[in-house]
Formats: structure tokens, sequence, C-alpha cells
């Protein structure tokens, strides 16, 4: 199998190509190896042919364009120039026009069916940072920097080995060569030597003259001039690349199904704690799954202990410059230590960063939630403990494949969450809500409280906001039902949209708010900011919990009743869920129209029993009777959400509160309501929407205030007619 070696530079100007060619006739001469030599600078087509007075007729694109039509049985035979000098030659493209057809994809290819004819590959990769430029050096054993003693070509070379990093080339597999390295007035190769994280290997010496003659000769300078100062050199590396092995990097082919593989293997997630076994048992175990976990548990390890992660204070977390500059410093770790690990290059760029992607994720960010978090049909992340990962996707809960090794995992990961917004978590305080910087809801209990390990509920915060008329589109409501709620926003009807979790009650109340009018105040509060609102006049209002000594938390009661001073025209409350629905129902009594809020409950009667329990709460001591008085006259209309067993998410009744039916009960009576007529072959539910024929107490009222509602939206349909 042939050592490919890979010469590149930071710029123009360097020599590389002289040194790449001497370099393979060197290793043909006088060290008796079969070399070829493979011009890949594409922005200077035909100089190296020049070099070496060579006239090529056949180029690397030509085969590429053949491997097309021939897969099978193709060799490079008679696609090679051969040279007297011992070298073959094979150019990427003849002319510059031929380059964009000199696909990247195909290099590795060609370098296949040369890997087992050839001691020695020698290619000339160029300056620029292509497709073509990084394909080839995914194949290389050993890439080789040429630089100048000068301080533009120093300063580029540590842009190129930074950008080298940045594509998960590990520094072990690159090497310095210095050129002119005698020039006047040039930096000295020790301070070189010392300002580069990579070793100087060779250093050439300048003489002008000598390489002026034997170019324009066209004949190789290691033979015109075989005695001079840079032939030697050149000779020299020639006979150290041969006779030092440790110079090259063996390459290790990990394709991406295998790396799949892996990752179910043990749920993604590849942590090694503290006396764990080494011993991977699971089903889907082989050689090759086994490799790849050993192999990201071993520099999961390092990486901790060199960037002394388990001292690392979580406060870092909390700052987003400090964050990304630890996670950089982890990502070139990384690169280095991948190389170091495995005894091997892996040659795909794709593996290298997947890799690196996970690793990284699995130390300093979120391990198996990162992709969770980045996917944008999950819309809840719930975490039992290690072993069971659950999320809701288009509505339906399913079981991932994700793990953690340990639940003292979970609960480091619990940590990383709540760190950036001043929280904590431990046995004296087992429970914790925060809402992170993009929106989403975090809920996380650990032991004494959770049995069967740290759980974390995470609910995503939904970026788009959907219109009424993108909730009939999805036969979430019908066209007469968005009509008619959105005739009781605008007229100031006060509201409660109702159902259990995940039904859909915050998007239904952001789609309400959407038609209070411009000209009102809005004051919306919440324990967790979830609403987003067009208009302009908004104060928005959260809730906070106790600080880490447990001090400082203000109540959505405690906001209310400082909302009452803020002169608000509509009051929104996120939810209701404890003592401030009584100052909530109050303030719909004494002038404040049009405010809206959420509660939990399954049907528009369990909202009156919901709404009872909450007042009793509050320790108010009222009879039954004018808690359901007060009720009946705070609340005019009900919006009941739920979600059924094929996901969707439905607005099923619209019900107005019509008073008192007698002296304990509240005459409840729906407008609309969803008719459920069954399921498809596919379990996708079947209905339709129909208006219940009764006419609400306000009609009148909403005609009067001038909004226009159809004659007949009231006038019931038959089942066999639905919507």
């Amino acid at each position: 199998m042939a050592r490919i070696i890979v010469l590149l530079s930071s710029k123009g100007g360097t020599g590389k190509t002289l040194i790449a060619a001497n370099l393979a006739v060197s290793l043909a001469k006088e060290e008796a190896k079969k070399v070829c030599l493979i011009d890949l600078d594409l922005s200077t087509v035909g100089d190296m042919a020049r070099m070496l007075d060579l006239s090529p007729q056949r180029a690397m694109v030509d085969i590429i364009n053949l491997m097309h039509i021939q897969p099978e049985a193709f060799t490079t035979e008679g696609f090679l120039t051969h040279n007297s000098h011992g070298i073959d030659f094979l150019p990427g493209v003849l002319r510059p026009q031929q380059s964009p057809h000199l696909e990247p994809d195909r290099i590795k290819d060609v370098f296949n069916l040369l890997h087992n004819n050839y001691d020695y590959i020698i290619v000339d990769a160029g300056k620029t940072f292509t497709e073509v430029f990084v394909a080839a050096l995914n194949q290389a054993s050993l890439i080789l920097l040429v630089v100048t003693p000068d301080i533009l070509s120093i300063y580029q070379t540590k842009w190129v080995l930074d950008t080298l990093q940045f594509l998960h080339f590990p520094l072990s597999m690159i090497r310095a060569v210095l050129n002119r390295s005698e020039s006047a007035a040039s930096i000295s190769w020790q301070e070189i030597r010392v300002s580069l994280p990579v070793d100087l290997i060779s250093r050439i010496p300048s003489e002008g003259r000598i390489v002026g003659q034997a170019v324009n000769r066209g004949i190789p300078v290691v033979i015109d001039s075989p005695k001079s100062k840079i032939s030697l050199e050149i000779k020299r590396l020639a006979h150290d690349l041969v006779e030092e092995n440790k110079l090259y990097v063996e390459h290790k082919e990990i394709d991406q199904i295998k790396l799949k593989d892996a990752a179910l293997a043990k749920g993604g997630e590849f942590w090694e704690e503290e006396g764990l076994s080494e011993t991977l048992e699971h089903p889907l175990a082989s050689e090759d799954k086994d490799e790849i976990l050993l192999l990201k548990r071993r520099i999961h390890n390092r990486l901790i202990e060199q960037l002394n992660l388990k001292r690392l204070d979580l406060k870092v977390f909390s700052d987003a410059q400090k964050t990304k500059e630890l996670k950089n410093r982890a990502e070139l770790l990384v690169a280095n230590l991948l190389a170091e690990e495995a005894g091997s290059f892996i040659s795909s760029q794709e593996v290298r960063r997947k890799l690196v992607k996970e690793i990284i994720e699995e130390a300093l960010g979120l391990g198996p939630l990162e992709d969770l978090l980045a996917d944008e049909d999950v819309t809840d992340i719930m975490v039992n403990n290690k072993n069971e990962v659950f999320v809701e996707r288009h509505g339906k809960i399913e079981l991932t494949s994700k793990k953690f090794i340990s639940n003292e995992q979970v609960k480091i990961i619990i940590e990383r969450i709540i760190a950036p917004i001043g929280r904590r978590i431990d046995e004296s305080v087992p429970m914790v809500d925060a809402r992170l910087p993009d929106g989403s809801r975090v809920n996380a209990i650990i032991h004494p409280l959770s049995l069967t390990g740290p759980a974390l509920t995470i609910r995503k915060f939904r970026k788009e906001r959907f219109t009424i008329n993108e909730l009939v589109a999805m036969n979430s409501l019908s066209a007469p039902m968005a009509d008619f709620i959105k005739a009781c926003v605008i007229s100031r009807k006060n509201i409660i949209v109702s159902g259990g979790t995940g039904s859909g009650k915050t998007t239904v109340l952001n789609v309400l708010s959407g038609f209070i009018p411009e000209n009102e105040r809005i004051i919306t509060i919440e324990d967790a900011a979830e609403l987003k609102l067009n208009q302009d006049h908004w104060v928005r209002l959260e809730a906070r919990m106790p600080n880490i000594e447990g001090k400082g938390a203000i109540t959505i009661r405690d906001i209310f009743r400082n909302t009452l001073r803020m002169r608000p025209d509509r009051i929104i409350i996120g939810e209701c869920r404890g003592i401030e629905t009584l100052d909530m129902l109050q303030a719909m009594n004494t002038g404040h129209d049009g405010s809206m809020t959420t509660i939990h409950a399954n049907s528009t009667h369990d909202v009156l029993s919901r709404l009872d329990s909450m007042i009793l709460m509050a320790g108010i001591e009222l009879p039954i009777r004018a808690i359901r008085e007060m009720i009946a006259s705070a609340v005019d209309v009900i919006v009941h959400t739920v979600r059924l067993t094929d996901g969707s998410r439905k607005i099923t009744q619209v019900t107005e509160i019509a008073g008192m039916k007698d002296e304990l009960h509240i005459d409840l009576k729906d407008i609309f309501s969803f008719k459920q007529t069954g399921v498809d072959k596919k379990g996708n539910t079947l209905g339709y929407y129909q208006a219940t024929g009764y006419v609400p107490t306000f009609a009148e009222e909403i005609r009067i205030k001038g909004i226009n509602l159809p004659e007949n939206i009231f006038t019931p349909l038959r089942p066999e007619s639905p919507l």
C-alpha cells in the first residue's frame, strides 16, 4: 500500500511545486521506490509538467469521467505519463476549464486504484481550501506544510493549521518544511520552530541560480545539480521519509452505517463514569461497534482530564462567550486525541466531524438531548430516567433510542441546563422549574422525590405563531367557530381556554390575543413566558421562582395585584393554577372585560369544578353559591381544546356560561362542538364540527357593536354534511 504525502502551502511562491517534484524524483532515484506524482494545484495548471518537461495527454479528470462509464475492472493504465527519471506523473486537469469536472467525491476512488501499484504517492495539493483540496488531504498519510522564513508566510501558515484543525486533521499527521531557510534578513528557523505547533523536519537552503537553471532546462534540480546544498537536503528529506515510519498515520475506514449502529447500540451515548466496566454488553454489539464505543470513551476520559472538567465551575455555561471558547478548545483537543486513541487517521471528513461533535456534546453539551432539541418536529422531551427518553412528535409520544450511561449523568445534564439561569437542584431543592433562553420550559425532579431516577421534561418553545386561518386549514376548528370566537374577543368577552396537557391551550390563547385591537393596553402574566403577541402596546410580565437560598419568589398573584395599578385594558394570564384565580375572576367582574386565561380541565363542565377548588385554595371562606355566582358573572365563554388519539389537536367545544341554572348550578350551553364519527385505516380521527343551534345570549350585543356574523352561523349542520 502506498504512503501518500500531500504538500501544501499558505500562499504562492513558497517553492512547494519544486519541492514536490524533486522529492518524488529523489524517492525514485535515490531510494529506489515506485513513485507517482500528482499535480492537484488547480491555481497553476501545467506548471509542474513544464518544470519536468512533460506533455501529459490524459489527466485525473479523464479517469473520473471513464469510471462513470466503466465502473468495474477499471485501471489507470494509459492515463499516467512516464518520466525518464523513474516517476509516473498524473495531472488533475490539463486545462483550467476542466477544473469544475474534477469531482471531489471520486478522488478517493482514483487513489484506491493507485494504492497497490506504488510505494509513494506525492501530491501537490495547492494552497486554496477547495473541496478537491480537502478530498486530497483526506487521503494523506502525511501532510507537509511548506513555509518560507517571512512574517506573512508564518502568519498564514498558522491560519492554515487552524483551518486544518477545524476540519479535524490532527497535528500528529502534519510536518513543516522550511524553504529558502538561509535567505538574507529572514526569520531564523529556531524562531519558526517555536512559533509553529508542528515539527520542522527539513530546512531547504536558498540557491536561486541553481534552481533557475534547472527549471529552465526542464530537469529536476536533484538531477541537474545533484551535489548542490538544495539537492542534498531534498535527498536527505526523501531518505528520512523512507526510514521514519513514525511520520505516517495509518488510515481507518469507519463508514456512517457503523457509526450509526454504534450509536444505537448504546443509545447514542458513550460516557465513562468512575468504576464503570470497560466491557460493553448489548444485543447489537459487534467488533466494529465496540471499537467505536471504546474509542469515544477513551477520548471522553482524556478530554475530562486535560480540561479538568470535573472541577469546572458550572457558571462557565452562564457566559456564552466563555462556553464558546471552551468548546473551541475542546474541539481542537478532540481532533488530536481522535488520531492518538484510534492509532490511525479516519479518512472520512464527515465521520470525523460526527465523532468530534458527539464527544463534545457528551462532555460539554446536553448529550443525547442535543439532537432532540435541534429536531423541529419534536415538541416535548421527557426523560424518565437514564434508560427512558421519550419525545412528542406530531402530537404522538414515542420512545427514542437515546440513553444516558447513568442517572448521575442525567443529573449533570440537568445542572448544566439550569446553571446559566441561576438555579440549582440538589437534595435540599429536589425539583425546579425554569425557562431556557429560547423560551423552552424546563421541569426537573430528582431523588428523593423521584424514585426511578432524575426526571427531566422540556416543553420546546414554538418559534412560529399560528393564525386563525392556519388553524382552520389544519382542521383544528371550523370557519364559523373561528368567526365566532374572533367576535367574542373584539366584543370584550371574558374567555377561558381549557384542555389537557399538550392540547394546544397556549396556541389558542395566542391566536385569540391576535384579535385584540391595537389601541388597547395588554398586560400578560405567565409562569414561563410563552405568549407571542403582535401588538405594540404589550407589557410582558413573568413570575419569579425562588433563588438558590429559597428566597425572592414572586408569584402570579403578586404580579396580578400590581397589574391592576398599571391601567390595563386587557389582562391575560398564561395559566390559572392556584389562588390567583380568585383575583382574576374579581378583575373580570370589575371592569376588565375581555380578559383571558387558560386552565387545565378535561371538559367544559370540569372547568367549573377546577375553578371552585382553586378559589377555595385561596383560603377565603365563601359559600359555594357565592363562588358559582362569581364564576357565572365573570366568565362568558369557555373554549375547550383536546389532543385526540391520532395526535391532532382540535377545539371540541365552544360553550357559553349562561348564568345560574338554579341556586347551585351554572348553566352551560354548547354553541359549537366537534362530533367524532370514528377513525380511518391509518388511525386518523374522523368527524365534523357542528353548531348546536343554541344562540348565545350576547349575540345581539355583538351585532350592536358593529361586528358582523353570518346569519346562519348558529344553524346546525346535518351530520351527513361534515366540515
